[in-house]
């Protein structure tokens, strides 16, 4: 019922299931700052979180890249993969 909202994930549901089931459990909806994503990925127990409203919804004051969540993320003390640089950006884009 958060999606869209930019108010943070339901953690408390996001922790319940977390806890039930033996498969990776992805946050969802509200997602709308780095601390939210920080909350869903520790106190709610996810494995990932989707974040596509931090990253171009025009209601929000400012877009992130992924580059600065996840060193956000990282400078709280999230695990997160490494930011890997292109050896070449002409790779990147398949060409």
């Amino acid at each position: 019922d958060r999606d869209g909202t930019h108010s943070g994930y339901d953690v408390d549901i996001t922790r319940a299931v977390a806890d039930t089931v033996n498969v990776p459990v992805i946050a969802s909806g509200g997602a709308g700052t780095v601390e939210h994503i920080a909350e869903g990925l520790t106190a709610g127990g996810a494995s990932a979180a989707i974040i596509s409203s931090i990253l171009y919804s025009p209601r929000l004051p400012r877009n992130l890249t992924v580059r600065e969540i996840k060193t956000a993320l990282a400078e709280r003390g999230v695990p997160v993969r490494p930011w890997l640089e292109p050896a070449d950006a002409t790779t990147v884009r398949g060409t």
